[in-house]
């Protein structure tokens, strides 16, 4: 018995060492693995960091730049010349009658050739002709121009019927869901569809606004869209984003879009050049004009699209978000047409002649074909701007004055009304004029308040952004709007009887995020939006009890195939490549900063000093001393970054530029998306090409904007440079790629946003060792 205790004994002992091995392994690896996905949360994080902040700051500069404009609009001589520089963006903001604009949906002198073999639509339309739009784009094929216009023709109608706040109930569906930010990307929509379903009676949306910009598809969306709009008009809604501006698609790529799709007004399929240019000829006067009318159409039907949807009385949807001031009643009051533009409060339609009113001004260039050239003179002339930093640091809620009614109109009316006379009494003319001055200015300020308010509640509703702290603050990362706080969202939950705000505007990793105690829910729909792999999209379904289900998805099936490091890895990668690109553009900028700090003239800083000194440069918020181990690596054995062989190892590389001066190159680089926002803008015609005045004109505002000297030499310089066939005009879009900054350091990224190789193509990118 005994020796059988001491063998079991030992037994025993021999089995728990065992296991306390195993145990002791098993924390080591739990360890190791928890480290592991820290640190790969750790670079998610800062790669999240860089792509934000980036994007941000191009809106705040965008935002910037419309406010200079502005500025210069009202410091000009009314009677300038130089305002018709820049003045046509801003007559997209005055009211004009419906009437004027019903010319521009003109599609019946538009014929469809025969050899024409997209989708043909026939109004009114059923949802089988939509089915079949739908996949004619997911075969990359185009609607026909006059297809378009009489689809948005049709839209517009609808449009104008609805409220600023649509109302649904889930009563009459068993769910609806409701989609955020798709941004051109036509295959989340499609994945959403293939997912969910499309739009019926039984199954209704909510899309929340961004429908367009920097996705390659965002007119096929919105016709998509429109298209289940005019088919289920109880069942589909729309809501109008910060995108939804004709101002803001000008620097992210609506605009361009729309122009390249629709230049010569259709897909010409399988003709050789002397048959499509004879069908050009023949059936298209001016082979801009399509593009260029189906965008100003677009201005009018963004004006339209109603700003919020609240679901059960409980549940509000809209872009942005709320403020402190948000008042539902005032914004189902507004006239939201009247904001073709939510980044400047609207102003009275400037009075022409009825034959000569801007929109038929603008209908009789798009007939001609002819370019308005009463507009090259100096920008030297103009008027005194007062202190330059005064358009920088203001916000957009800083800019109002809308003209409600003229002292000669309010004259008139004053005329007319004399003609019942109460108890004999009479005006004498000079009476009556300085009534109605008095009248018009008293009303002219009533209204301008009341105008700047309604202004004020649109742009919240498309501009805001959530924030962990109370109170309410103005959003000066993006320019527009304001961020607001828990307590603010908890106040007007109260104030409506409501219990969840679903909003859109941010993207998320995930494709959603909760915050507020859950009372606010953000919702991104568009999937591997700053790069494949970087996040994920997301939708909602809202049942009876009004308890969101989301359902998350990625639309390339790229992400499937890589692993959680390789995934980390590529996005880490490619939002690096962007950071020494900014790093790059700002190389003389940085160069002082470094020398603040070194006295001794060594061309050396410690790590900790060029941490701070790019933060000073770049403003982008970023963790550098994280991210200097990233990009940063060339110290010497002291623990100090020699700056100038920095520069060196962010292996970007220039184009050989040599005889251009190099602080318009590096203005360039730095301001590429300003530039070319310019360019655009100028571009009166949209034909792509401006003439060489233009393009001086261009370097002349921009130098203002910056508040920097330009010399007209080195604008000379450079146009000679680029106008290779000496023919006088310049090609917008090879001039902005003549001088894009490229990335030496890796074949992985070089000229692409996305990568769209297989995972071997990256496994043996990734195993190269010259790379």
């Amino acid at each position: 018995m005994g020796c059988g205790v001491a063998k079991s004994n030992k037994f025993h002992t021999k089995k728990g060492g065992k296991a306390i091995t195993s145990m002791k392994a098993a924390v080591l690896i739990q360890r190791w693995y928890r480290q592991y996905v820290a640190r790969m949360e750790m670079r998610r994080r800062y790669t999240w960091n860089i792509f934000q902040s980036i994007e941000y700051s191009g809106e705040q500069a965008q935002i910037k730049l419309y406010n200079f404009l502005g500025y210069l609009m009202d410091n000009f001589n009314p009677t300038s010349t130089e305002r018709n520089l820049i003045s046509h963006i801003f007559r997209e903001n005055e009211v004009c009658r419906d009437t004027e604009w019903e010319r521009h949906f003109c599609y019946k002198n538009i014929e469809v050739p025969e050899i024409y073999s997209g989708p043909r639509l026939i109004f009114p339309l059923t949802v089988e002709q939509v089915a079949a739009m739908v996949e004619a784009f997911r075969n990359k094929r185009q609607l026909h121009s006059r297809y378009v216009l009489q689809l948005l023709l049709e839209t517009w109608k609808l449009l104008r019927k609805l409220p600023n706040i649509s109302r649904i109930s889930t009563c009459h569906s068993k769910e609806i869901t409701v989609c955020g930010d798709l941004h051109g990307q036509l295959e989340d929509l499609l994945l959403i569809f293939y997912k969910n379903g499309m739009p019926s009676l039984d199954r209704p949306y909510v899309f929340n606004g961004d429908f367009v910009d920097r996705g390659k598809d965002s007119i096929e969306i919105l016709l998509i869209l429109f298209a289940f709009l005019l088919v289920y008009p109880n069942d589909v809604h729309l809501n109008r984003g910060n995108h939804e501006d004709h101002i803001v698609n000008l620097r992210y790529g609506f605009t361009k879009e729309v122009l390249g799709k629709y230049k010569a007004g259709f897909i010409l399929e399988k003709l050789n050049k002397v048959t499509a240019r004879i069908i050009i000829v023949v059936n298209f006067p001016c082979p801009q004009m399509h593009g260029k009318r189906i965008l100003k159409l677009l201005q009018k039907i963004f004006s339209w699209l109603p700003l919020a949807t609240v679901i059960d009385q409980k549940v509000l949807i809209l872009h942005g978000g709320i403020s402190n001031t948000t008042d539902l009643c005032l914004i189902a009051r507004v006239d939201r047409h009247k904001y073709v533009s939510a980044l400047r409060p609207p102003k009275k339609r400037t009075q022409y002649p009825v034959s000569q009113t801007s929109v038929d001004l603008d209908m009789e260039d798009d007939l001609s074909g002819t370019k308005n050239n009463q507009r090259r003179v100096s920008l030297i002339k103009a008027n005194s701007f007062g202190p330059r930093d005064g358009f920088q640091r203001r916000s957009l809620q800083d800019f109002s004055g809308r003209v409600p009614r003229t002292v000669d109109e309010e004259i008139e009316v004053r005329r007319r009304q004399s003609g019942f006379i109460k108890g004999g009494f009479s005006h004498s003319q000079g009476e009556l004029n300085n009534l109605a001055v008095s009248s018009a200015s008293q009303e002219s300020t009533d209204t301008a308040d009341t105008t700047v308010e309604e202004w004020k509640q649109i742009l919240d509703l498309l501009w805001s952004d959530p924030m962990s702290q109370n109170g309410c603050i103005p959003n000066e990362v993006r320019g527009g709007g304001c961020y607001w706080g828990p307590d603010v969202t908890q106040d007007f939950l109260d104030r409506h009887n409501m219990q969840l705000i679903i909003r859109s505007h941010e993207c998320k990793q995930d494709g959603y995020e909760f915050c507020h105690n859950r009372r606010v829910l953000t919702l991104f729909s568009a999937s591997n939006y700053y790069e494949v792999g970087s996040n994920r999209g997301a939708y909602v379904k809202l049942g009876p009890d009004l308890v969101p289900y989301l359902i998350q998805y990625q639309a390339s099936s790229m992400t499937r195939e890589l692993t959680l490091r390789k995934n980390v890895g590529k996005v880490e990668h490619s939002a690096l490549k962007v950071l020494r690109e900014q790093l790059f553009a700002h190389k003389s900028d940085l160069v002082s900063a470094f020398q603040e700090f070194d006295k001794d003239k060594t061309g050396q800083v410690s790590l900790n000093d060029w941490a701070t000194a790019v933060e000073s440069v770049l403003r982008l918020g970023l963790p550098w001393r994280m991210l200097r181990f990233q990009l940063a690596t060339c110290k010497t054995p002291g623990g100090m970054l020699d700056y100038q062989e920095w520069f060196q190892e962010l292996s970007i590389k220039e184009p050989q530029m040599e005889h251009i001066d190099q602080g318009l190159l590096e203005t360039l680089y730095r301001h590429r998306a300003t530039l070319e926002t310019i360019f655009r803008i100028v571009d009166l015609d949209n034909s792509g090409f401006i003439t060489m005045e233009d393009f001086r004109q261009t370097w002349k505002l921009l130098s203002a904007f910056l508040k920097m000297e330009i010399t007209d030499e080195a604008i000379s310089d450079l146009s000679v440079t680029i106008d290779t066939n000496q023919d006088g005009n310049i090609d917008i879009d090879e001039f902005m790629e003549a001088f894009r900054l490229t990335d030496k350091k890796s074949r992985l990224e070089r000229g692409k946003s996305m990568f769209m190789g297989t995972t071997t193509d990256l496994t043996k990118l990734e195993g190269d060792p010259n790379i």
